[in-house]
């Protein structure tokens, strides 16, 4: 099944942790790890774009939604969403948890009700909170934190009516840091 409901693949951050842009390393036989989400995703949902603050760093065309804010935080994403689609929600995917497969995203969009504000990935460890699906509910509360210089969005999720979605951490591997690429990089193929 294609969903209707757009993707947004969040490719903005600084990548202090990695020592370079994570979203330009190269990834399952990809140039980059955008690419490779791009490509997984764009078999899941009609519509994909690529949240960045620089669309020209990419050497491959797609759907941009450019981040003009100045700050580096993923509120700055998110304003940017709201900015640009008019939508009643949409699904967000960090470009660095490429082991998210579609039997994720299809327990996440399921589980999705229109009396919530947002639906979101959940393992022991963590909320994964750039993984999941917003609704226009929470438009001018990203607005609000951007005014108010608060970037924090497991604090906003707090304050909001959430449904969090269980699932196991091995298909939330972050790349944060080299060691995480190097380890996704040897995983790779247990989860083709």
């Amino acid at each position: 099944m294609i969903y209707d409901i757009p993707c947004i693949i969040f490719a903005g951050g600084k990548s202090k942790r990695m020592g370079s842009d994570k979203s330009l390393l190269s990834f399952g036989g990809f140039d980059t790890l955008t690419q490779y989400q791009l490509h997984k995703l764009k078999q899941i949902f009609k519509k994909v774009y690529i949240s960045t603050k620089n669309p020209n760093k990419f050497n491959f065309k797609a759907n941009f939604i450019i981040d003009r804010h100045d700050i580096y935080a993923p509120t700055a994403g998110f304003a940017s969403i709201y900015e640009n689609l008019d939508v009643d929600r949409f699904f967000v995917i960090g470009v660095d948890i490429p082991f998210v497969d579609k039997e994720v995203i299809d327990k996440i969009i399921n589980e999705d009700t229109t009396n919530v504000d947002a639906t979101i990935a959940k393992t022991s460890k963590n909320v994964e909170s750039l993984c999941g699906i917003y609704h226009k509910s929470l438009k001018n509360d990203f607005y609000n934190m951007i005014k108010e210089d608060k970037h924090k969005l497991n604090a906003l999720l707090r304050q909001k009516n959430v449904k969090y979605v269980e699932f196991e951490e091995k298909k939330f591997l972050n790349l944060n840091f080299i060691e995480d690429y190097k380890k996704a990089i040897n995983e790779l193929n247990t989860f083709r």
